[in-house]
C-alpha cells in the first residue's frame, strides 16, 4: 500500500523534472531569430525575390525591417539571412564547421560528380584531403612562384598576337577593331590549361579549333548552369516537370565536360613517361595522377576525384 502511494507520488515529480530541463533547454538556446512574414503556401518567400527589384536590394529592405539576422523560407527550404559583419565573421570562424558543408542543389548533383568537386563537398575528410592537395599544389605561393613564366610568356605572346593583328588589320586612320572580350577569355584560357593540363589551345600555330570551341562553350555553359535556381530546389516534388528545361541542359553539359575532362586525363596518362612537364614543372593534373591513382577516399575513386578537381581550377579561373 505505502509503496504503491509512493509510486504514485514520483509520476508528477518526474514529469515536473522533465518541464524544468525542457524550459531551461529552450531558453539556454537563446532567442530564435525572426521569420519574415507573408511567406505564401510552398512557395514560401520565392515571389518576394522575383520582385522589380534585385534580391540583395529586397534583403536588405527587409534587413532594415527585421534586423541583421532573419530567416526566409525558399520553398521547402529555409535559409538564414545574415547582414552583418560581426555575425558573418563568427560564422566562418567560431561557428565554421556548422556553415562548411553546402546544400545539395540539383546543379550540385549532375555537375559536381555527386558533389565530389572539393568547392561543394560536404565538410569531412575527404574534402580536407583535396582541399590541401589543391592548396599546396596550385595555390601556394611557391607553385605560383614555379609557374611564373607561364603568366609572362602567355600575357607576352597575346600582346605580340594583338600587335600582329593590328598590323594586318589596321585603316587608313591607323585604327582596327578588337573583340577585347574574345582576347582576354583566350588570354586566361591559355594560362589556366597551362597550369593545370600543360597545354593551350589558343596560338597562331597550334589551334585546335574543333577541342577550343568545344572546351569554351561547355566551360560557359557550366559557370552558367551552375547558378541556376531550379524549381525542384525549392520544391523537390515539382522537380520533376523540370521547368525550364535545365535540369535536362545541366545533364547535357555535365557529360560533355566529362568527356572533354576524360580526354585530358586519358593523353596525361599517356604521355606520364614522358614526364608530363611544363618547361620542367609538372602541371597540376600530373601532380594529382601521381598523388591520387589507384586510391579511393571516402567511396570517390581516383578518376573522379581528379577530374572533379580540375574542373573546379578551370572553373574558378576562367
Amino acid at each position: 500500500m505505502d509503496l504503491n502511494v509512493s509510486a504514485n507520488a514520483l509520476v508528477p515529480l518526474i514529469i515536473l523534472f522533465c518541464f524544468f530541463f525542457y524550459r531551461l533547454f529552450k531558453f539556454s538556446r537563446g532567442k530564435e531569430t525572426p521569420t519574415v512574414a507573408g511567406a505564401w503556401p510552398i512557395l514560401g518567400h520565392l515571389p518576394l525575390l522575383s520582385g522589380s527589384k534585385t534580391p540583395h536590394r529586397t534583403l536588405g529592405d527587409l534587413a532594415d525591417k527585421y534586423g541583421p539576422i532573419f530567416t526566409i523560407q525558399l520553398g521547402s527550404k529555409k535559409a538564414l539571412i545574415i547582414n552583418n559583419w560581426e555575425t558573418a565573421k563568427e560564422c566562418f570562424t567560431t561557428n565554421d564547421i556548422a556553415v562548411s558543408s553546402r546544400p545539395k542543389l540539383v546543379a550540385m548533383e549532375h555537375m559536381s560528380y555527386n558533389q565530389a568537386m572539393f568547392a561543394v563537398a560536404p565538410c569531412g575528410p575527404y574534402w580536407r584531403k583535396v582541399r590541401k592537395i589543391t592548396t599546396l599544389e596550385i595555390l601556394s605561393p611557391h607553385r605560383v612562384k614555379q609557374l611564373r613564366h607561364v603568366f609572362e610568356s602567355e600575357v607576352r605572346g597575346s600582346i605580340k598576337e594583338l600587335f600582329n593583328f593590328w598590323c594586318s588589320n589596321k585603316n587608313e586612320c591607323g585604327y582596327a577593331s578588337v573583340e577585347l572580350k574574345q582576347w582576354f577569355s583566350h588570354l586566361i584560357f591559355n594560362i589556366v590549361l597551362q597550369m593545370v593540363l600543360g597545354k593551350r589551345y589558343f596560338s597562331a600555330g597550334t589551334v585546335d579549333d574543333e577541342k577550343a570551341r568545344r572546351c569554351v562553350k561547355a566551360v560557359k555553359e557550366f559557370m552558367h548552369l551552375f547558378g541556376v535556381f531550379t524549381v525542384g530546389d525549392a520544391v523537390p516534388w515539382l522537380r520533376w516537370f523540370d521547368f525550364g528545361g535545365h535540369e535536362k541542359a545541366m545533364k547535357e553539359t555535365a557529360k560533355e565536360l566529362d568527356s572533354i575532362i576524360a580526354e585530358w586525363l586519358e593523353e596525361h596518362r599517356q604521355s606520364k613517361p614522358s614526364g608530363g612537364k611544363v618547361d620542367g614543372v609538372q602541371d597540376f593534373m600530373d601532380v594529382m595522377i601521381s598523388m591520387l591513382d589507384g586510391q579511393t577516399s571516402d567511396g570517390v575513386d581516383a578518376d573522379t576525384m581528379i577530374k572533379s578537381t580540375v574542373l573546379v581550377c578551370v572553373y574558378v579561373h576562367a
